[in-house]
């Protein structure tokens, strides 16, 4: 090991009288790669404040740089960039509008802001940076142009502008393919053989293991502890994390009807998706895959009547049926829960009982479309106790809630509906990983009492896991299909990429 690049001791800090970090240890030393894990709201992003200088601990905290003493109360995001702290956050920072060049030359112009800037003075600049890391990316190219991860590349050369020696990133794969995964990795390989330290935030397990040296886990704002990463599996981090042995099988499927809840035949949304047939049967959970872009959410919009398909039939329980409106598609016992909770899913000011009730309210009205309030609470408390939502009272706001109990009142409002089909978009999206095996035993509970169940995700290991049949898709169309009993998580992987390529 080299040597202790950042120590921290007895770190906590306070929010309106909720311990975000609770005597926290950490250090990091130079050239390491670093992860730091645990679910949401366990501390992670309050230790990388502090780290960063954006916010500062508690009296009592004791934190040295290269062995320097850090004035904790006369430090800020400035001072920790001149001791070499650089941090990416998931969004990236990156202005879209302007090039490549402009956007990793920003930060040393801002230095020199006294000086001329001249296009040359930039290139020069943005070239030694890419040859810091040993990549190439178009100058010229505006970043909104750029693939995600040629974004992130783009971020990361950014920071290496400065004299760097500990570069934190916040979920840096989120919308990485697997391609781009690897590259970033060369990347903070690289890095280290320079002795730059690299911190990483990442609910990825298997992304965890790949890069990283020593883990430290937080929970609940307390330090669990750091271990050499060899020395942890999936089951073993998932379990210190969470403080609880979740238990992981994967689901069996036996189809005893012949005759399929739900039939799509040669679907059609003009630059969206073509020529899409499939079939989904009672009690089956049916998976699809793929890149961003791809036209999952677009296809799932247009079954549920968001953006109806131009061509083709939807048939249900064979008899073919008019989609044309959300409305007819809930008439049809289907029922859509969307990617982004916060802006489709819920009224985040609202209750959790208006949330719940209000993809019924008409059905809850009664003779003369008067509501009950005895009823609208009867009904909300029954999906709050169906679903297990975590909730001082139905009065309290969405908004309050953690990502789980939020993704389970958006489960709430259209289970309500008493649907016959399910679709669920990025089901397990921001959430933790207690959290998500709450919901995904939710959706299996769902289909052994004989409901159809599309799951959409770009998490192969989450449809792996949880679907018994999967389809990849890519550019519009359905282009592998696979049974996990039949095949590997690998494989599948594979496939995407393969195709995005143009294999």
């Amino acid at each position: 090991m080299f040597d202790t690049l950042l120590s921290m001791h007895s770190v906590s800090k306070q929010y309106a009288g909720v311990r975000a970090l609770d005597e926290v240890d950490f250090d990091i030393v130079s050239g390491e790669i670093h992860c730091l894990a645990g679910e949401n709201g366990s501390g992670k992003s309050t230790l990388i404040k502090i780290i960063s200088g954006v916010i500062s601990p508690e009296d009592g905290a004791r934190i040295k740089f290269r062995g320097q003493p850090v004035n904790t109360h006369q430090t800020n995001s400035a001072h920790s960039m001149d001791r070499g702290v650089q941090v990416i956050y998931q969004d990236l920072s990156l202005f879209p509008n302007m090039t490549v060049r402009e956007n990793i030359a920003l930060n040393q112009i801002n230095q020199d802001a006294s000086k001329l800037v001249f296009k040359r003075h930039e290139t020069e600049i943005a070239e030694k940076a890419m040859a810091h890391i040993g990549v190439s990316l178009p100058l010229n190219e505006l970043v909104e142009n750029l693939s995600v991860g040629d974004q992130q590349l783009t971020a990361i050369c950014r920071a290496l502008t400065s004299d760097i020696s500990l570069l934190i990133m916040d979920e840096p794969t989120t919308a990485l393919t697997r391609k781009e995964v690897h590259a970033l990795f060369d990347v903070v390989n690289g890095l280290k053989e320079q002795g730059i330290a690299s911190l990483f935030v990442s609910h990825k397990l298997d992304e965890v293991f790949a890069i990283s040296e020593r883990v430290t886990v937080l929970r609940n704002g307390r330090k669990v502890g750091t271990y050499p990463a060899k020395e942890l599996d999936s089951h073993k981090l998932t379990e210190l994390m969470t403080g609880e042995t979740l238990e992981y099988s994967p689901f069996l499927f036996e189809k005893t009807i012949q005759e399929p809840l739900m039939e799509i035949s040669n679907l059609h949304n003009s630059g969206n998706f073509s020529n899409i047939s499939f079939k989904l049967y009672p009690g089956e959970i049916l998976g699809i895959t793929g890149l961003l872009g791809s036209g999952r959410t677009e296809l799932a919009e247009a079954i549920f009547g968001i953006q109806p398909a131009q061509k083709g039939s939807i048939s249900i329980s064979g008899k073919q049926v008019c989609i044309r409106k959300v409305p007819d598609a809930v008439k049809h016992g289907i029922a859509y829960v969307p990617e982004n909770r916060l802006v489709q899913g819920l009224a985040m000011p609202q209750s959790v009982r208006n949330n719940i009730i209000s993809s019924t309210i008409r059905k809850l009205a009664g003779k003369w479309g008067l509501l009950e309030q005895t009823h609208l609470n009867s009904e909300s408390e029954h999906w709050v106790k169906e679903l297990d939502i975590k909730v001082p009272s139905i009065s309290a706001a969405v908004k309050t809630l953690s990502g789980g109990n939020q993704q389970r009142v958006v489960l709430g409002k259209w289970i309500a509906t008493r649907p016959r089909i399910l679709i669920l978009d990025g089901p397990t999206v921001g959430i933790d990983v207690a959290a998500k095996a709450a919901i995904h035993k939710i959706i299996r509970d769902l289909a052994e009492a004989g409901m159809g169940i599309i799951i959409i995700s770009d998490e192969v290991a989450e449809v792996y896991g949880a679907c018994n049949r999967i389809f990849v898709m890519h550019r519009g169309q359905l282009t592998h299909e696979f049974l996990p009993s039949e095949t590997t998580i690998e494989t599948i992987q594979s496939a995407i990429e393969t195709t995005s390529q143009g294999y």
